[in-house]
C-alpha cells in the first residue's frame, strides 16, 4: 500500500506529473483566503506550534543515543513509513529529529527550534518567513530529506548558480548519509548531465535553469500529451520520448528567497527561440537609430520612466511620415515604422549602458535589476535588442524565433506542491495567495535581532550625496567596523569605487562586470577595517561571517546608497548586517536626483521638499523628503504589481485560447 498523498511520478500522477492549473474567479478567492486564514490560525496556532516541536525533542533524546549503525538502521525504518504513511506528524517529527542529529555529525550544525518550525511549514506547503541569518539553508534539509526519503523528486530552487552550488556542497554530507543523491543544475551543462542531475533524490537549481529545462520538455512532448502514451512509451524503452526529457516532472519545490524567484521575476517571460534567418533587421535597426536621432524630446516624443515607454506625439508622427516615406520596404507600414522608431528610442533613452546592460566580448549582456547579475543567454523582444546593439556599435544579431514561451506564475503553479522561504515575504503576501496559493506565516527569531538603524541623509543632488558617503566611509573606516555599501548599478559602484581610490581607501567591488571573485569578496567582507562596494548581488543570500574583533567594534555597517523600487530589497541588504544575535548598523544616503524620485516622484512632492528647504526649517524639510521617497517606492511597487497581473491575465487568455483549440502551449 502507498501513501494516497503520494506526490511522486507513479501510476496516480504518470511518468512525468504536473497539476492542471484551475483559475479561481474573485469570489472564488476571496472566500477560500478567509477560510485559509482560518485553518492557518487553527493549524499553525502557537499551541500546535510547540507541540511539533515538543515532539522533535522528544525523540531526539533516544535517537542521540543511537551509534552510526543504529541511525542507518532508523534510516530504513522510516523511509518505509514515509513511503506508507506520508507525513503524519509523529512521523514527520522522529524525521526531523533524525536529520537534526545527523547534521550535528556530519556538520557539527544543530537546527534550533525556530528552524524545525521552519522546516515543518515547508513540508506542509507554506512560505516561512524568516529573518535573514537565520539559517534558512539548514532549514531546507529538514522538508527536502523528509519529502526524498519519501520517495519524492525534490527541486531546491534559488536566485543564481553561486548559490546552487554553495548549498549543495554545504548540505550534500547530510543528505548522502541518508543515502540520498544530490544533483546540481547550472548554467553551461549538456543534457547528459542534466538529464543526471534531475535523476537525482534532491536537485539543486536556479528557477531560470529550471524553467527552461520544463520548456525544453514541453518541446519533446509537442502540442498533444497524454499520461496514458507516455506510460506506454515508457514500457517500450527502445525510442521512445521519455528517454530525452531532463525532468522527472514537477512534484515538490522548495524555494529559497521565494519573494524574489516568485514575484520579482514574475514579470520576465521565459522564451526558447532559435537563431532566426531573417538579417534584414540588422539593417532595419541601424536605420532607426539613425532616424531617432533626428527627433527632439518634448517635440517629437516624450519618455515615461515610470512605464519604460515612449510616446510619439503627433508632431513626431508627421515628422516621421515624411522621414520613412522615401525608405521604402517594412517603413511603408506606418504603425510599424512607428513602432520601430519608438524601439529605438526606448534604447536610446531608456536602456542604460551599465544599469540595464553591460557590453561584454562585444556583445550586449543584459543585467537582472534585481539580482545586479549578468543574465547572458536572454535578449529583448520585438527587436529592442537588436537597436541596442546598433546604439552600441556592436554586431546585430538576427531577430530570434520564438519556439516555447512561459512565465514564472505559469511554470511554478504548475507543481503538485509548492513552499518557500524567504527573509522579506510580508509586503508581497497577499499576491503570493492570490497567484500561487501560497500563505506566508512568519517565523520568530532564535535570538534577539540588534541590527540599529541610523538616520536617513538626503541631500540635493547626487555629487552631495557621493561626498558625504566618502565622508561616512572615512569616520566608520577609522573605528574598524567594516562596511558594505550597497549601489543600484555597475555604473553606480563603479563611480563610487573611482572616488574611494581618490580618498585612499582600500576596498573591493562586487558587480556584473567584476563577478568572478564573488565568493572571495564575500569571504573577507566582514573583515576589520574592510570596505565593500556591491550591486544587488550581495543582497540575497550572502552570508558575511565576522571576525572576533570586529564584533567588539559593532558588527557590519551597511550603507544604501539610493532606495530600491521595493521595500523588500532594501530589508534585503540590511539583512547582511546584525545577523543571529550579532550587533550590526546600516544607514541610508540618498539624494533627491536618484532614479526612483525622478521616475516614480510626483514633481508636487520635490516642489514640497524645494519649498521647506528654502524655508531652512530641517523637521519640515526631512518629512517632505520621508514624504517622497515613500510615495516613490509605493508607486513603483504598485506598478510593478499591475505588471504581474497583466501578464497573469495574458497567460490565462491565452490557454483558453489554446484549451479551445484543443492545443496544449
Amino acid at each position: 500500500m502507498i501513501s494516497k498523498n503520494s506526490i511522486r511520478p507513479g501510476i496516480i500522477h504518470g511518468v512525468y506529473p504536473e497539476k492542471l492549473v484551475s483559475d479561481f474567479g474573485g469570489l472564488e478567492s476571496f472566500v477560500l483566503s478567509i477560510l485559509n486564514r482560518l485553518t492557518n490560525k487553527i493549524k499553525f496556532h502557537p499551541i500546535r506550534q510547540k507541540n511539533i516541536i515538543n515532539q522533535v525533542h522528544f525523540y531526539a533524546k533516544r535517537i542521540e543515543m543511537l551509534d552510526d549503525k543504529g541511525i542507518d538502521e532508523l534510516i530504513k525504518t522510516l523511509r518505509g513509513k514515509l513511503v506508507l504513511n506520508g507525513f503524519k506528524a509523529d512521523i514527520v517529527a522522529e524525521v526531523f529529529a533524525l536529520i537534526r542529529e545527523v547534521a550535528l555529525r556530519q556538520l557539527g550544525m544543530q537546527h534550533y527550534d525556530v528552524q524545525l518550525l521552519g522546516g515543518w511549514l515547508m513540508l506542509n506547503g507554506y512560505v516561512a518567513e524568516m529573518e535573514t541569518g537565520e539559517g534558512k539553508t539548514l532549514t531546507a534539509t529538514l522538508p527536502v530529506c523528509t519529502a526524498a526519503l519519501a520517495g519524492i523528486p525534490v527541486h531546491v530552487i534559488t536566485v543564481n548558480d553561486y548559490l546552487v552550488q554553495r548549498d549543495a556542497e554545504q548540505m550534500k554530507p547530510v543528505y548522502n548519509a541518508f543515502g540520498l543523491s544530490v544533483g546540481v543544475v547550472v548554467e553551461g551543462q549538456d543534457n547528459i548531465t542534466r538529464q543526471e542531475a534531475y535523476a537525482c533524490d534532491i536537485t539543486y537549481c536556479t528557477n531560470k535553469q529550471l524553467a527552461f529545462d520544463y520548456l525544453r520538455d514541453r518541446l519533446v512532448f509537442g502540442k498533444q500529451q497524454s499520461k496514458i502514451k507516455l506510460q506506454i512509451e515508457r514500457v517500450n524503452k527502445d525510442n521512445n520520448r521519455v528517454n530525452s526529457l531532463l525532468l522527472r516532472g514537477l512534484c515538490f519545490a522548495i524555494i529559497d528567497e521565494a519573494d524574489s524567484v516568485l514575484i520579482d521575476e514574475a514579470r520576465t517571460p521565459l522564451i526558447i527561440s532559435k537563431e532566426g534567418d531573417d538579417l534584414s533587421l540588422q539593417k532595419i535597426a541601424q536605420e532607426a537609430i539613425d532616424i531617432s536621432t533626428q527627433l527632439e524630446n518634448d517635440v517629437h516624443f516624450y519618455i515615461d520612466n515610470k512605464e519604460k515607454l515612449i510616446h510619439l506625439t503627433d508632431v513626431g508622427r508627421d515628422h516621421l511620415r515624411n522621414v520613412v516615406e522615401p525608405l521604402g520596404g517594412i517603413w511603408k507600414g506606418e504603425q510599424r515604422s512607428f513602432e520601430m522608431i519608438s524601439q529605438a528610442l526606448a534604447a536610446r533613452f531608456l536602456y542604460v549602458r551599465d544599469k540595464n546592460y553591460l557590453v561584454k566580448d562585444d556583445k550586449v549582456q543584459i543585467i537582472d535589476e534585481y539580482t545586479g547579475r549578468i543574465m547572458a543567454d536572454r535578449s529583448w523582444e520585438f527587436g529592442l535588442h537588436q537597436m541596442v546593439e546598433a546604439k552600441e556599435g556592436c554586431e546585430i544579431t538576427a531577430q530570434k524565433e520564438t519556439l516555447a514561451k512561459i512565465s514564472y506564475q505559469q511554470f511554478f503553479r504548475r507543481y503538485l506542491k509548492v513552499a518557500g522561504m524567504t527573509g522579506t515575504a510580508s509586503e508581497v503576501s497577499r499576491e503570493l495567495w492570490f497567484v500561487y496559493g501560497l500563505n506566508v506565516i512568519p517565523i520568530p527569531t532564535n535570538k534577539r535581532v540588534r541590527r540599529t538603524k541610523l538616520r536617513t541623509h538626503a541631500f540635493d543632488t547626487t555629487d552631495q550625496k557621493w561626498q558625504f558617503v566618502i565622508k561616512r566611509v572615512k569616520e566608520i573606516h577609522d573605528r574598524g567596523q567594516p562596511i558594505l555599501i550597497g549601489t543600484c548599478s555597475v555604473d553606480a559602484s563603479e563611480v563610487l569605487s573611482q572616488l574611494l581610490n581618490k580618498h585612499e581607501l582600500n576596498h573591493q567591488v562586487l558587480n556584473a562586470r567584476q563577478d568572478e571573485d564573488e565568493a572571495d569578496v564575500v569571504k573577507l567582507a566582514g573583515k576589520f577595517g574592510q570596505i565593500t562596494v556591491s550591486t544587488n548581488m550581495a543582497g540575497r543570500g550572502t552570508d558575511i561571517k565576522l571576525t572576533a574583533d570586529v564584533v567588539k567594534k559593532g558588527g557590519l555597517h551597511v550603507i544604501s546608497t539610493e532606495y530600491n523600487e521595493a521595500r523588500r530589497i532594501d530589508r534585503q541588504l540590511f539583512g547582511r548586517c546584525g545577523r543571529q544575535g550579532d550587533d550590526g548598523s546600516y544607514e541610508f544616503i540618498v539624494s533627491l536626483e536618484d532614479d526612483l524620485i525622478k521616475n516614480f516622484c510626483p514633481s508636487v512632492f520635490s516642489r514640497l521638499v524645494s519649498f521647506f528647504g528654502f524655508l531652512k526649517v530641517p523637521a519640515f524639510r526631512f518629512f517632505g523628503i520621508w514624504m517622497s521617497f515613500g510615495w516613490a517606492q509605493s508607486s513603483a511597487e504598485h506598478l510593478h504589481a499591475k505588471q504581474r497581473k497583466g501578464l497573469l491575465k495574458m497567460d490565462k487568455r491565452l490557454k483558453s485560447l489554446l484549451a479551445f483549440s484543443g492545443i496544449r502551449e
